[in-house]
């Protein structure tokens, strides 16, 4: 559900509405956006087909820590930069409550497979697991795409 409601984040509010990639003004957003579908990219692809047991839960919780400190910066940088339109308060109100959900459902995932030995437990999830492996492809797609405009924006002068 997450993939999708941010799908529909990036290209309607980020993409058509704000047009970011095209905003010098941006690029510090464009930087944040850019790292955190890199992790959603890794966090989507790691729980896809393996559980993480043992000690490697902490990989899953760096990545969804890493995810809340890109987002808080996030939410500060958008608000000194842009006015946010209707619809991408809307779609970030869905966003925040259902990475909760995700913390909470992962997390106790976690605690149950940190109680495990250390390793890697290869798991399907049937049509689940394809659609996060997609979900990781184009989060990483959709990362580098934000990563090249940020070096694309930066590397320009801001007009006032």
């Amino acid at each position: 559900m997450h993939g999708v409601i941010g799908f529909l984040d990036v290209a309607i509010n980020h993409e058509w509405l704000a047009k970011l990639p095209s905003r010098p003004e941006c690029v510090s957003e464009e930087r944040l956006h850019s790292a955190r579908e890199f992790l959603f990219a890794a966090l989507f692809a790691s729980l896809a087909w393996c559980e993480w047991h043992g000690a490697f839960v902490w990989w899953i919780a760096a990545l969804f820590a890493g995810e809340l400190l890109v987002t808080a910066r996030d939410v500060v940088v958008e608000g000194e930069v842009r006015q946010l339109p209707a619809s991408e308060r809307f779609l970030h109100l869905f966003l925040f409550m259902n990475l909760g959900i995700m913390y909470t459902l992962t997390g106790q995932a976690l605690l149950a497979w940190q109680a495990l030995p250390t390793g890697l437990a290869p798991v399907s999830h049937g049509w689940a697991s394809w659609l996060l492996s997609a979900m990781a492809l184009g989060a990483f797609a959709w990362g580098v795409r934000d990563a090249r405009a940020s070096l694309r924006l930066g590397s320009r002068p801001i007009s006032a």
